[in-house]
């Protein structure tokens, strides 16, 4: 799967009381060349030393679809990842952001 864009990628610190605890949440769009492209983050299984996060961006073909440039929302919730100072995207094995800024939201 190819990915033709990403953008408008950022975190915040969910600070509310839950059952889970603190969460961070991440988020960003990407462009795919086809609209039954599912695109999705998980924490990938290398991580280094830094403290620094890193996330798969899977972008999976689910059947037919159109061969467009399609938008497609991602975002992912973890509980327990409050002590993060940056995130790495990465696809494909290149990154393809680095959010240095992440908010907290009481």
């Amino acid at each position: 799967m190819n990915l033709i864009n990403s953008k408008n990628w950022k975190a915040h610190k969910n600070q509310m009381p839950s059952t889970e605890g603190p969460t961070l949440v991440v988020s960003g769009d990407v462009t795919v060349a086809n609209s039954a492209v599912e695109a999705s983050l998980k924490v990938s299984r290398r991580q280094d030393r830094s403290n620094a996060l890193n996330l798969d961006l899977v972008l999976e073909e689910k059947g037919i679809g159109l061969t467009a440039l399609t938008d497609k929302t991602v975002s992912l919730t973890l509980p327990g990842y409050q002590n993060t100072p940056w995130i790495y995207i990465i696809h494909d094995k290149k990154i393809v952001a680095h959010i240095t800024q992440i908010d907290t939201a009481v």
